[in-house]
């Protein structure tokens, strides 16, 4: 299952054509056993994901949650303590139903600030490190830098660049599809 925002849940392109959906197919194709859930929102915070997480769990019990978050805390400039909290209690509810999750780490824009931005990113891997869980490296950097891999608001990954994300997450994750 993938728990995320509009990074996820396909923003400004149809879902066909999100990384989540391209990932799913590749399963498939390679005869897995896999399945990917998509339980994103575009607009999702953290403590939006936090609130649901229970109910998903029970309906979809997944095996593996990847939890794509906190763009939206960092957007509406929320504390980092309490993103990072939401985050730990979501990763500590999938451990308790025996799952793995996963966690995709996140960069804001810096005109929050250096330390903020700096707080902000580093909280994925304190979490990842003290929940001792794997973690998905910030994997937008090369988009931002390649003309048509970002959407006109320069936040969302383009249709061109899923591919892409989507080779990047599955990557991370093969490990964990044993």
């Amino acid at each position: 299952m993938v728990l995320g925002d509009s990074i996820s849940a396909g923003y400004g392109m149809n879902l066909e054509e999100g990384w989540v959906t391209l990932l799913d197919r590749q399963l498939i194709q390679n005869s897995s056993n896999w399945e990917m859930q998509n339980a994103s929102i575009s607009g999702e915070t953290t403590s939006g994901a936090l609130a649901r997480l229970p109910d998903l769990i029970t309906s979809i019990q997944p095996e593996i949650v990847i939890i794509e978050l906190g763009g939206n805390d960092g957007l509406r400039g929320y504390p980092i303590t309490k993103m990072r909290a939401n985050l730990e209690s979501m990763v500590s509810l999938v451990m308790a139903a025996s799952g793995t999750p996963i966690l995709m780490a996140m960069r804001i824009p810096p005109n929050y600030g250096a330390r903020y931005t700096k707080a902000f990113e580093q909280s994925y891997y304190d979490i990842a490190k003290d929940k001792n869980i794997s973690i998905i490296p910030f994997a937008f950097q090369d988009f931002l830098e390649q003309e048509g891999l970002m959407q006109q608001d320069g936040i969302h990954p383009s249709a061109e660049a899923q591919p892409r994300l989507a080779e990047v997450v599955g990557q991370h994750l093969s490990r964990h599809l044993q």
